[in-house]
Order: C-alpha cells, then sequence, then structure tokens
C-alpha cells in the first residue's frame, strides 16, 4: 500500500508550507495492523519531504507531537511481516490540537467522539478563538 498518495501528498505540502503557529486538521491516519503504534499526520516539510509531522502514539501511554520519518514508516515490518498502512476511512474533524489533548486524556490516539468534544471543550476554555466544533 501507498502509505502518501499525491493527493494526501499535496495537502500535507500545503499544511506544512504555513505559519509555525497553524493548528491544522490531520490529514492522513497511519497504523501497524499488528501493533499499537499509530500516527495522525498533519504536515510534510515542504523542503524535506521524508518529513511527517504529527501526534504520534507508539503504543506506550505517552502519545506526542513529533516528527516521523516517511522511508522509517514504509520500511518497517512487524513480526507476521506486516507494514503500516493507511487507514482508508479516516477523516479528520477537529483541529490537531484537540486530537492531542484527547489522547493526553486517553494515554493513546483516540476517535472518541466523547473524548473529542471534551478535549474541544477544554482547548476552547482556554482558548476562546477556537472554533465550537470540529474543522
Amino acid at each position: 500500500m501507498i502509505l502518501i498518495p499525491d493527493d494526501i501528498r499535496e495537502r500535507l505540502l500545503a499544511n506544512g508550507a504555513v505559519e509555525p503557529e497553524a493548528d491544522p486538521v490531520p490529514v492522513v491516519k497511519l497504523f501497524d495492523p499488528a501493533g499499537a503504534a499509530t500516527w495522525l499526520i498533519t504536515e510534510m516539510m515542504p523542503h524535506e519531504p521524508d518529513i511527517l509531522f504529527g501526534l504520534c502514539d507508539l503504543g506506550f501511554g505517552c502519545p506526542e507531537l513529533g516528527y516521523v520519518s516517511l522511508a522509517e514508516l514504509e520500511g518497517v515490518r512487524g513480526p507476521l511481516g506486516f507494514g503500516i498502512e493507511r487507514d482508508l476511512h479516516f477523516v479528520g474533524r477537529f483541529p490537531l490540537s484537540v486530537y492531542a489533548e484527547a489522547a493526553r486524556l486517553a494515554g493513546q490516539i483516540t476517535e472518541s467522539e466523547r473524548l473529542l468534544a471534551q478535549a474541544a471543550a477544554a482547548l476552547r476554555a482556554h482558548n476562546p478563538e477556537l472554533p465550537p466544533n470540529g474543522a
């Protein structure tokens, strides 16, 4: 499976070219089908397209925002020989900060509507300029 097809690559590069303070919606979800690792990717660095940015969760209970190498993800092979896959059904609905706050609350990346709404409300309380709903 191609992890980052051209249409997704274009969106990631566009996000990578905006102000560093931007809080884009995740464009793609990558995961280990035989493990707990998950990545919600928002950006690809225009000057270094092997480098992705997003919410990274290796399954140890401490998801964090950070950078990951696309080449390394493409080269991963688990004990059963499976590689990293793209969630074909994922649609980002909130800015990355909301997913990060929900992951902090849950100890892992989550798509729970309840936790995402709770995280969005908590962030809005601290920053009233955030939109009231998902993106």
